[in-house]
């Protein structure tokens, strides 16, 4: 497959919101055509859906880099220095944009915007520029990555050749995404590095500390070691590394629900609402609750007990009730005079029907007879 088509399906993935596809689709077409400012450009729009705002000025740095007349690389440059609050190198990075597309109405919105920041900090409402260190932690980088920090810095890189190649140096580091989602007894973080052998990834864990270094040779390494929301049973944690992805089960220790991945002093943590299961699980059912089955055999045995009925009915249970109290040998005494006397006698006594053989006793007005097969 080509780089044209690469893009054209990473344009399509852009335009489906699939930002993190996006960026995976264009670093496979960049592979094929790394000369494509273009390229570069249109990842570091989608670097900014996803708030990694270091990436997407390094993508635009190397997209100045190869195409210097490519007024959406500056653009998005200046965008993601703004987010970054690098005000200063911002606005030079629009102006130069500006320049090249001077009927483009978003450049003089987002110059607008640099010059009341950069106004807040003049009148000391906001840290000066000097006064700030380099800004870190992007949410899917490798928290090495900065923007200029200085104006004298941004004039320089945007004049110098030789910052063109600091930039370049800096675009080969290893730069992951990561992404997480939980279950009630744990958090599934997946870091998205493709191609990585087991052996080059070290992840450690603390109660409430996670640890991830990815060190291939040839590359500066990545550290990723954010404090976690809530603690977690590091025995319990697992590790798995894929062909495209490292993926990290954290086993919570407390039943609760995070909001967040790493924590957050002005979050507070929210508990769980969902009860703990029992033993023995309950699943949501349209159908009656669950009966007690010893209960209600004890009810139907009360109600057998208790009924009463009449004519033969009354008379069968009546037999029954007194089969069932009678001792051995009453029971021997019923079961052979009904047999015996062809279901008309009926008697509880062993010692008078034991030893004699028991003759029918008809009703009156009724005859005995056999049948004949």
């Amino acid at each position: 497959m080509g780089a044209g088509e690469v893009e054209r399906k990473a344009k399509e993935a852009f335009f489906e919101d699939e930002f993190g596809v996006a960026v995976d689709l264009y670093t496979e077409a960049i592979a094929l055509e790394p000369s494509n400012a273009d390229l570069f450009a249109d990842r570091a729009q989608a670097h900014i859906k996803l708030n990694c705002f270091p990436e997407a000025v390094s993508d635009a740095n190397k997209a100045i880099q190869l195409d210097s007349s490519l007024a959406k690389a500056y653009l998005r440059k200046g965008t993601a220095c703004i987010k970054l609050e690098e005000y200063h190198t911002a606005k030079l990075a629009l102006q130069s944009g500006a320049s090249l597309a001077p009927n483009d109405s978003r450049f003089t919105k987002l110059i607008e915007e640099c010059d009341h920041h950069i106004a807040e900090e003049s009148n000391g409402l906001t840290s000066t520029l000097s006064q700030k260190g380099p800004i870190t932690t992007a949410p899917s980088g490798d928290g090495s990555h900065s923007c200029d920090t200085t104006t004298e810095t941004t004039k320089e890189a945007e004049r110098d050749s030789s910052v063109s190649q600091t930039y370049e140096v800096a675009s080969v580091r290893p730069k992951y995404r990561h992404e997480y989602y939980q279950k009630p007894e744990e958090v599934v973080v997946t870091i998205f590095a493709k191609g990585i052998p087991a052996k080059n990834v070290v992840v450690d864990f603390g109660d409430q500390i996670l640890s991830v270094t990815i060190d291939v040779p040839g590359q500066d390494a990545y550290h990723f070691q954010p404090r976690l929301f809530g603690k977690i049973v590091p025995d319990k944690c697992r590790v798995e590394v894929l062909s495209t992805k490292v993926e990290i089960r954290l086993a919570k220790a407390e039943a609760i629900n995070w909001t967040s991945l790493e924590y957050r002093k002005d979050v507070p943590q929210k508990i769980n609402m969902l009860a703990v299961q029992s033993e023995t699980p309950a699943y949501p059912s349209s159908k009656p609750r669950a009966k007690d089955w010893d209960k209600l055999e004890a009810q139907v045995k009360k109600e057998e007990k208790e009924e009463k009925l009449d004519g033969d009915a009354g008379l069968n249970k009546l037999f029954r009730d007194i089969y069932q109290n009678a001792d051995e040998d009453m029971r021997r005494a019923m079961s052979k005079s009904f047999l015996e006397s062809n279901g008309t006698v009926l008697s509880t006594d062993w010692k008078e029907v034991g030893s004699k053989k028991v003759e029918g006793s008809p009703p009156e007005g009724m005859e005995l007879k056999k049948w004949e097969y």
